[in-house]
């Protein structure tokens, strides 16, 4: 009697792919995770502000913001702007504004 080979996964590329976007996707999450973080990107779902905004709305040390605000920068969530002496913040792209404003209507509104 001849064994059958188990049948191959159909869609193995669409799995690695899927795994792919999942570390992604925690990597995405994680950056999230972190009060002062979420709170700065929902500030800056409304539009860009500075250090000194951001320190102001959160009452917290200028180095503490300014240390999230690096973590969120190296995550690719958001960007700087120089505008005259200040740096303004925004968020980097439409992924993260779409995340955010779904976030931002369900937990900080």
């Amino acid at each position: 009697m001849t064994s059958i080979p188990a049948a191959e996964p159909a869609r193995a590329p669409d799995a690695a792919r899927m795994l792919h976007n999942a570390q992604r996707t925690g990597e995405f999450l994680k950056s999230l995770s972190h009060p002062i973080r979420l709170v700065i990107l929902c500030r800056l779902s409304e539009g860009g502000a500075s250090v000194g905004e951001l320190e102001t709305l959160l009452e917290v040390p200028q180095a503490a913001v300014s240390k999230q605000l690096a973590r969120l920068r190296d995550d690719g969530l958001v960007i700087a702007r120089r505008e005259g002496r200040s740096v303004i913040y925004s968020l980097a792209d439409t992924r993260t504004q779409r995340i955010v404003g779904a976030l931002y209507d369900e937990f900080c509104a």
